[in-house]
């Protein structure tokens, strides 16, 4: 049955009557009457009820409405849909569009409005900073200055930190690839996280790049592997995300996974002979180079590479630390902060904090007590698990599908010089970084000669890599699971690790209480991968619950993060939770909150999907 509603109209009385608290959403918490009807030209009549029902017939008619019409044809199967096909088919059909960007005219007209740009450069106009050796961009650009507010700077050939940290403040945008067919020069396009998020950051594009080969949008994912690589070429790594302050800083490594799931897809192999030479050349001249993220024992760290505080950080992020410098400096703390931004005052204490504190948003933990003052002293478990999977995933690579020789930086590499580099890595994270008494990885603080004892979900990404032994696996699974499982899915680390919150020690965002999205997909594939099913099909369903319950109760709401212990979107820690303000309808959910969406239905067994459209609660089905 299809209804044809006039738009205008239904959406005022709708939303006069039910939307009570006046937010433009249909939530649980309005406490209009949940029953609407309404009617079409055939006198047939139909009552929506309940809160789910409702928030979908608003969607439905502000979908209408965007696209230009006046009277929306609204079908009653999109307002009795299903939970779980719902969020699914506005993940595929909306969102991704919703959330893609591209670095040509039509994508830089829409960074103008970004509000980064106002509130760190303080003027309208958006720098677009360019490669000293990329003369289609230069020109390309160069001409957009008298159409768009922007201005072009070309970037010295050798980009130091002391470089970047004199454009800081001179904050812009970083171009990425663009491309010229038939005299026409366009953008490869890539996803955003969301919200305020209008670039495209590191980690995040392989964790979308799921959702979207899973959703068929391979065009996106191979977008972004493109931009990677010249990012790679260009900027010298994958940066945390292209903008002029992140010039020094990296992101978690996933490349290898990327162009390897991509090729799965596309099957070009010339495509792929491109990027794993390039995926070589950002493992041995971003990870392997000694002193740098490459440490003494032959494992890995973060460090990132700038000079003095990150500009990106909120006015008063860092009053805390420099408070009592200020003190017995003399100064008032808006003077010395902005001295020491400029590196008119120097001190080696504040600057030691800072390695670390940039180190922090390396690693894409920003922020969590884990990493918090130590990080750039630490062999973390995550990054090595990432970095076996590069050397593995280069010998599956080059041995079926080079004839086992593959050549570049001037060398020839075959599979076995990379299965003996995975080697040695898991005899070493073996030694460091495996506790055999506890049956858990757990990070190594190379200063002190010691691993930490800070239980993180981290602690299970050997698993996704590959990493583990069998019985290794088992042991992981039967200790970890049970201390950071929750209602809502694995939490970031458990409460014991977190340890008391108080005014002087606030809650961090990537700690307990709080779950993330690349977190749980690591672990699912870790746990289909050693074949604990049982594990998870649990963890899966408890994670989809959440989202699923969150997006029935609450207008479609998709977000960031989540508190898995409370099961809910309602995160205030650090920044808040991106995702959470829009008026209608949300058009974009969050990133790889919506890729987790669609790889784990994909991993769900039917008797679980049944009960998730029951939104059937995780503990009557979980002993």
């Amino acid at each position: 049955m299809i209804f044809q509603l006039n738009i205008d109209e239904t959406l005022e009385r709708l939303l006069r009557q039910e939307d009570t608290d006046g937010d433009t959403k249909i939530t649980i918490e309005d406490d209009g009457p949940k029953a609407f009807d309404i009617s079409n030209t055939e006198g047939q009549n139909y009552r929506v009820t309940g809160t789910y029902h409702l928030s979908n017939l608003l969607q439905e008619l502000v979908l209408a409405k965007t696209s230009g019409q006046s009277i929306a044809e609204i079908p009653i199967s999109h307002i009795e849909e299903k939970p779980v096909s719902r969020i699914s088919r506005m993940i595929r059909d909306y969102y991704w569009n919703g959330l893609t960007r591209t670095m040509d005219e039509k994508g830089i007209e829409a960074l103008l409005s970004d509000t980064k740009n106002e509130t760190l450069a303080g003027e309208s106009t958006l720098k677009v900073y360019v490669p000293y050796q990329d003369k289609l961009a230069l020109e390309y650009y160069a001409a957009l200055e008298s159409k768009l507010e922007i201005e072009v700077v070309k970037l010295p050939e050798k980009i130091t930190p002391e470089y970047v940290r004199s454009i800081n403040d001179a904050p812009g945008i970083l171009s990425l690839k663009l491309s010229e067919k038939n005299q026409t020069i366009t953008g490869e396009p890539f996803v955003v996280p969301g919200g305020r998020f209008n670039e495209m950051y590191g980690w995040d594009s392989y964790f979308e790049a799921i959702g979207l080969l899973l959703d068929e949008k391979t065009d996106l994912a191979l977008g972004m592997a493109n931009n990677f690589q010249y990012e790679i070429e260009h900027y010298g790594k994958i940066l945390n995300a292209n903008r002029s302050y992140y010039l020094t800083r990296t992101q978690p490594p996933f490349y290898s996974s990327l162009i390897s799931e991509i090729y799965d897809k596309t099957r070009d192999k010339d495509w792929l002979k491109s990027h794993l030479k390039t995926a070589i050349k950002e493992y041995e001249t971003v990870w392997m180079v000694q002193g740098k993220r490459l440490t003494a024992n032959g494992l890995n760290r973060y460090l990132a590479e700038g000079i003095g505080q990150p500009p990106e950080a909120e006015e008063g992020h860092f009053h805390h630390e420099m408070h009592e410098h200020a003190q017995n400096a003399n100064m008032d703390l808006a003077t010395y902060e902005s001295l020491y931004r400029t590196g008119e005052i120097e001190n080696e204490a504040l600057d030691a904090y800072f390695v670390h504190d940039r180190s922090v948003r390396e690693s894409g933990h920003d922020t969590s007590y884990r990493l918090e003052g130590i990080c750039a002293d630490l062999i973390v478990v995550e990054l090595n698990a990432f970095l076996y999977k590069y050397e593995t995933d280069f010998a599956h690579l080059i041995k079926t599908e080079f004839e086992d020789s593959f050549e570049a930086l001037g060398k020839i590499y075959s599979s076995e010089y990379w299965l003996e580099k995975a080697k040695t890595r898991r005899q070493k994270v073996d030694e460091l970084l495996w506790d055999d008494a506890k049956g858990m990885y757990f990070d190594f603080n190379f200063k002190t000669g010691e691993r930490t004892d800070f239980v993180s979900a981290t602690a299970l990404m050997p698993l996704w890599s590959g990493m583990c032994s069998g019985e290794q696996a088992k042991r992981l699974v039967a200790t970890a699971i049970p201390l950071l499982k929750e209602k809502g899915g694995i939490a970031s680390c458990n409460r014991e690790s977190r340890g008391t919150i108080s005014d002087l020690r606030p809650q961090k965002q990537w700690d307990y209480p709080n779950g993330w999205a690349p977190h749980q997909m690591m672990i699912w594939k870790g746990l289909k991968h050693y074949g604990f099913e049982k594990e998870l099909q649990e963890v899966l369903y408890r994670w989809l619950y959440m989202i699923t319950k969150n997006a029935v109760d609450y207008n479609g709401t998709i977000p960031e993060k989540y508190d898995v212990v409370v099961a809910t979107h309602k995160v205030f820690a650090e920044y808040g939770n991106v995702g959470t303000e829009f008026e209608y309808i949300t058009k974009e959910g969050f990133g790889w909150m919506n890729a987790s969406y669609q790889y784990g239905i994909s991993l769900l067994g039917e008797n679980h999907l049944n009960s998730l459209n029951a939104l059937t609660e995780p503990d009557k089905l979980f002993d």
